[in-house]
C-alpha cells in the first residue's frame, strides 16, 4: 500500500479490491470493525452470506480465511464463525487500519496511534541520523521540497509527507521500522482529512519547516535533535486534529 507511486494518492480508495474475494472481505471486515458484528457474536451462516454476496463458496471461504488470518474471526465446528475480541485483532494490518478509518475511528483509537508513533518514529529518526546514506538523505530533502511545492493539493502534500516518513524508516536501517508504514499512513491521512495545512499558507510553511528540521538533524548526525524534531511534528499533527474535532463539536 505505502509503495504505491501514484502522484495523486487517495488513501480512501487504497486497498479496495475489485475482486469478489476483496469485496466480501472488506464488507465483513468493515462490519466487524464498526461493531455491526460485535465481538463474540456469530457471523451469519454460509447460506445467508452466499445469497447476500452472490459469490461462490470458494470465494466466501477464501474471504473468511483471510479475515481469520487477520485475527478478526475464528471458525468453530458446530457453532459457526465467531468474531474474536479486539485483543486478537492485528491492528498493524493495513486493511484493518483502513477499515478503522472508513468506519470513523474513535478519538481513543486516534490517540493510540499517536502514542505508537511517538514510541517508534523518534527512535527511527535517531537511528537515521547515525546510519543514513547520502542517497537516503537526498531523498528526504526531495520529499521536503515536494511538500513545499504542494500548495494547492492536499493529496500531493500527504503523499510527500508519507514518503518522507517512510524514507526515515528506511534510513534507520531497522526493517521493523519500515513495517509500521501502514500505521503512519493512517495517522497522516486521518490528520489531513480532518485538518489539512493545505491551503492554509502559514500552517503549510510551518509544517514544511518542521520536516526540514528533522532532515537537517539527520544530516548533522544529531540523533537527539532528530528525535525531538520528530516529536514536534507528530504532536503538532495531533493537536491540529484535536483542535479541529473540538471546533466541529462546538
Amino acid at each position: 500500500m505505502a509503495g504505491n507511486e501514484l502522484t495523486h494518492y487517495d488513501f480512501r480508495t487504497a486497498g479496495q479490491s475489485r475482486t469478489h474475494h476483496g469485496h466480501v472481505m472488506r464488507d465483513l471486515g468493515l462490519k466487524i470493525i464498526s461493531g455491526a458484528y460485535p465481538e463474540n457474536s456469530i457471523l451469519p451462516g454460509d447460506a445467508e452470506l452466499l445469497e447476500r454476496f452472490g459469490v461462490s463458496r470458494t470465494v466466501l471461504r477464501e474471504a473468511l480465511k483471510t479475515l481469520a488470518a487477520k485475527g478478526l474471526i475464528q471458525p468453530k465446528a458446530k457453532i459457526g464463525t465467531r468474531v474474536l475480541e479486539r485483543s486478537h485483532w492485528n491492528l498493524f494490518d493495513p486493511d484493518i487500519l483502513v477499515w478503522h478509518f472508513e468506519a470513523g475511528a474513535s478519538a481513543h483509537f486516534l490517540s493510540s496511534i499517536v502514542e505508537m508513533r511517538l514510541a517508534l518514529e523518534p527512535e527511527a529518526a535517531g537511528l537515521a541520523a547515525l546510519r543514513r546514506t547520502d542517497a537516503q538523505l537526498e531523498k528526504l530533502y526531495h520529499w521536503v521540497a515536494r511538500m513545499g511545492s504542494a500548495r494547492e493539493s492536499a493529496q500531493e502534500f500527504v503523499y510527500s509527507d508519507l514518503q518522507f516518513h517512510i524514507g526515515i524508516a528506511d534510513a534507520s536501517g531497522n526493517p521493523f521500522m519500515r513495517s509500521i508504514s501502514a500505521l503512519i499512513e493512517v495517522a497522516l491521512v486521518t490528520t489531513f482529512t480532518i485538518s489539512s495545512p493545505i491551503p492554509n499558507s502559514e500552517s503549510h510553511v510551518r509544517s514544511v519547516a518542521r520536516h526540514a528540521a528533522i532532515a537537517d538533524a539527520i544530516k548533522a548526525g544529531d540523533a537527539e535533535a532528530a528525535k525531538e524534531a520528530m516529536r514536534v511534528v507528530i504532536r503538532e499533527g495531533a493537536e491540529r486534529v484535536l483542535t479541529a474535532g473540538q471546533a466541529r463539536e462546538a
